[in-house]
């Protein structure tokens, strides 16, 4: 491993710097080259070409192409052709090169070529004895050298952790990774254009928060030197979106990175994205319709089918999705009937009898029920499911539902086990909210490092008026890793965040 700065190089990286320095010397550094103009990509040419014969090709009245792309295979045929492969973002093409064609002095360049070398070429599209479409050279660039080798095409990277510190070389050798990730794009686009469609505004809050608040989590801490005070990323955009609708906007979302200073996992990655929407006048209600569209939408747009595979288990979008109260889904799971009355001694000890461990900071039955949905429930949930009708415990910043006040009007998507949005018809009692502040202050007294601190600002907003409101947190990452199959949230980051490598 390299260290202070010094660079060790392989046999292999030595022979490719022994190749660029020569080429300096004959004055054809190729890192000199600014620029090159293509007229079409490597997929273009297949889409237009590949139904032509052979014989309709060689009679064809042909612009010659101007194409770029990276160096992926490579083979002779004998001592005057050779055959090889280029790759661009959109996919590869073969290139037949001779050297009647190109010169005898240009033809030994072009055979001086290493796999991973960039090239811009110029040529006529044609198809071999056996068919294949391939671009018949008449000149080439080089314009970048690559100083270091490709993994084995067949083997790829080996270490996962180096397909991930590596983003770049995994892109490469994998093209079905590169188009992962302009899936994530599609799915990005396709959630803001039907929410612009509807008329809600997307907009852009602060990163850096004076106050942690919007949702249970650690956050990191920053200091700002100017304010001589520290300073919070955010762990959630939610409280800076709702002062927008006391403001007058009918609905905003944003689209954004959050910051949780948590571990990582399959699941979690310290930094992710999430797409936040807050709609006045409409409730929770409203946004589980809203929620399902959205996943049909970015369904078509990645698969073309509202039927798609995680793992090993068939998911059918196109179903109305199940709508499960937490406490009915507890009750099925476990029997326990916790629409009954108790005392929060008496859960407790119902929570004993079950082996469930009560956190000190626990002081309601709410807590306790939230534990048996994660403890018994969670886990068991495949299919696109609704659960709705959180405790008020664990909902500071959710209204309480009008027949009920043990409970909130919330709900939390549920799909393969992992929750993919949490929504709720919002708390705009800016009375109710300072007393849930406060409910939260003493949390984190008995040790809940997770509880929100007190917003007086948005306390304040809320006094000035909020009218009804719905809002929702999609998680943006695991809406990709489900339409993509995807295994870990590291396939679906192009950078996640790693362990740093071992340089002892």
């Amino acid at each position: 491993m390299e260290k202070n700065n010094e660079r060790k190089f392989s046999e292999q990286e030595l022979v490719r710097r022994e190749k660029y320095q020569k080429l300096v010397d004959q004055n054809l550094d190729p890192f000199q080259i600014s620029k090159w103009e293509n007229n079409t990509d490597l997929k273009s040419i297949r889409d237009k070409y590949q139904d032509y014969s052979k014989e309709e090709l060689q009679t064809l009245d042909q612009v010659p192409v101007q194409v770029a792309g990276r160096i992926r295979l490579y083979r002779e045929a004998g001592k005057k052709a050779v055959f090889s492969n280029i790759q661009d973002e959109n996919g590869n093409l073969q290139l037949y090169v001779r050297m009647d064609e190109l010169g005898e002095a240009a033809f030994a360049l072009f055979k001086d070529l290493d796999l991973g070398d960039i090239i811009g070429v110029k040529g006529m599209i044609m198809k071999t004895d056996h068919g294949e479409l391939s671009i018949r050279v008449q000149s080439f660039s080089l314009l970048s050298k690559a100083l270091r080798p490709l993994p084995d095409k067949h083997a790829g990277i080996v270490d996962i952790e180096e397909k991930y510190r590596r983003r770049y070389v995994d892109l490469i050798m994998n093209p079905d990774q590169l188009q992962l990730f302009k899936n994530r794009t599609k799915v990005i686009r396709t959630l803001q254009h039907y929410l612009d469609d509807r008329g809600y505004i997307e907009v852009e809050t602060p990163i850096l928060q004076a106050i942690k608040g919007g949702a249970a989590a650690k956050p990191f801490i920053s200091h700002y030197n100017a304010l001589d005070r520290d300073f919070y990323l955010r762990i959630a955009t939610e409280l800076h979106l709702k002062r927008l609708i006391v403001g007058g906007f009918n609905g905003v979302y944003e689209i954004g990175r959050i910051f949780r200073n948590e571990g990582m996992d399959t699941r979690h990655n310290p930094e992710f994205t999430t797409m936040e929407l807050y709609v006045a006048y409409e409730d929770f209600h409203f946004l589980m319709d809203l929620t399902q569209k959205l996943f049909q939408l970015t369904s078509l747009a990645v698969n073309n089918s509202l039927q798609i595979k995680y793992g090993e288990v068939e998911i059918d979008l196109a179903k109305p999705f199940a709508r499960v109260h937490m406490v009915d889904a507890v009750k099925t799971a476990t029997g326990i009937d916790f629409w009954k009355p108790m005392t929060f001694e008496e859960a407790k000890q119902i929570a004993g009898e079950k082996g469930l461990k009560v956190e000190p900071h626990f002081n309601d039955v709410g807590h306790i029920i939230n534990l048996f949905f994660e403890e018994f429930v969670e886990d068991s949930i495949e299919q696109p499911t609704f659960i709705y009708g959180h405790p008020k415990a664990i909902s500071p910043l959710a209204k309480a539902n009008k027949d009920d006040d043990r409970f909130t009007d919330r709900f939390e998507l549920f799909i393969i086990r992992r929750e993919y949005a949490n929504a709720f018809s919002e708390l705009n009692n800016p009375i109710d909210q300072y007393e849930r502040f406060k409910a939260q202050i003493q949390e984190a007294k008995q040790g809940n490092d997770e509880a929100t601190e007190m917003d007086l600002d948005f306390v304040e907003a809320l006094e000035y008026g909020m009218p009804p409101t719905a809002g929702i947190g999609l998680g943006i990452d695991r809406l990709v890793m489900l339409l993509t199959n995807s295994e870990s949230i590291k396939d679906v980051l192009l950078f996640p965040q790693l362990k740093p490598r071992d340089n002892n």
